[in-house]
């Protein structure tokens, strides 16, 4: 008798009034706000506007739940078409069913025409967001709790998750895989962190990281998964998905750092690398105060000509008076000494008329 266990809530919605309030969609919601906060604060830091990141989920979240929903139908179309089925349940997106790997696949796409209408690489978004993907992932999968689906093989641990008597399941305690993966998408959020702040992941390596580690924990967590499945060699479908998408992600890891290597300068047209940067904002203002002080200096310099010019003139026209002054001076000592002359000649002249009288 298993004594410990985390008990399923006994319902998955709350009626307030006629709304429906469903733990599964709040869970989705709530992942999805975590996503598009931790993606904005990054993608500020890299140099970006506030509001982009939500801007372009705006795109990306619709066709990640559409994409979502698809994978999951058309992998496990048996649930809803066939004898005894309704097809109409394919679209009951609130009773669970969304495939990661076609969310994140047809999310992408409406992420690149986001990215297109406002001019950024949709790379560089990417990297700013992969860690709030596997956020939100950690929060999507209490969903699964609420509607007591996707647990795994039967066990007696004091952490198994206990399952009600349903549609396609027994009662019994599980292991609880939604929580095992939540755990795990919280350790990919922490390791695409460190790992961008240490090796300046950019061109799309973090969200490469990202799928790379998510794939080794889901390869594993799915394994261990008792629903129903479809199975390529004795092995799940979800596993074999797994496998694949870790290798191409690794592939594109290694490509991308030896063809492009660093991290983008400029994410956003105009947005320079200042934006981020203290330094660099540092630097630019020294730069405008030195251009302004220079500025200033030039504008001394013709003040500082036009004083010299005015000293200049002012030096000319004491020396024209000077020289003004010392001409009227020997004119006039000239003059005195023309009259002293004609006074000498007069007296001389005097006594011969006084003699010829």
């Amino acid at each position: 008798m298993n004594l410990a266990y985390i008990p399923s809530p006994s319902t998955g919605v709350i009626h307030l009034g006629p709304i429906p309030l469903r733990g599964y969609a709040f869970c989705i919601i709530i992942g999805v706000f975590v996503a598009v906060w931790l993606g904005n604060k990054r993608w500020i830091a890299r140099g970006g506007k506030p509001g982009t990141v939500a801007d372009i989920a705006v795109w990306a979240v619709p066709f990640g739940l559409v994409g979502g929903r698809l994978y999951h139908v058309i992998t496990d179309y048996q649930l809803y078409f066939g004898e005894g089925r309704n097809w109409v349940d394919a679209f009951k997106i609130w009773e669970g069913g969304l495939g990661i790997w076609g969310a994140i696949a047809l999310g992408a796409v409406g992420a690149w025409i986001g990215c297109r209408l406002r001019g950024i690489p949709l790379p560089a978004w990417a990297d700013a967001l992969a860690p709030g993907i596997a956020l939100a992932q950690a929060c999507g999968r209490w969903g699964n709790w609420f509607n007591q689906e996707l647990y795994g093989r039967a066990t007696d641990l004091p952490w198994a998750v206990e399952i009600s008597d349903g549609p396609n399941r027994i009662a019994g305690t599980y292991h609880p895989t939604f929580l095992y993966e939540s755990l795990w998408c919280l350790g990919v959020a922490a390791l695409v962190i460190w790992a961008d702040r240490r090796f300046k992941l950019g061109h799309g390596r973090a969200f490469a990281l990202y799928v790379a580690a998510y794939c080794v924990g889901r390869g594993w967590i799915e394994y261990m998964r008792v629903d129903e499945a479809h199975h390529i060699l004795g092995v799940r479908l979800n596993v074999w998905t797994s496998i694949v998408v870790f290798i191409l992600a690794v592939v594109y890891l290694v490509l991308s750092a030896k063809l492009r290597p660093g991290r983008e300068e400029v994410v956003e047209p105009d947005r320079g690398p200042a934006a981020s940067d203290p330094a660099a904002k540092d630097g630019a203002d020294g730069a405008a105060k030195d251009a302004a002080k220079d500025s200033g200096d030039g504008e001394s310099e013709p003040k500082a000509d036009a004083q010299a010019e005015t000293d200049a003139t002012a030096d000319a026209g004491t020396q024209a008076k000077a020289d003004a002054g010392a001409d009227a001076k020997a004119e006039a000592e000239a003059a005195s000494d023309a009259g002293a002359g004609d006074a000498v000649t007069a007296d001389a002249e005097a006594p011969k008329t006084a003699k010829k009288l």
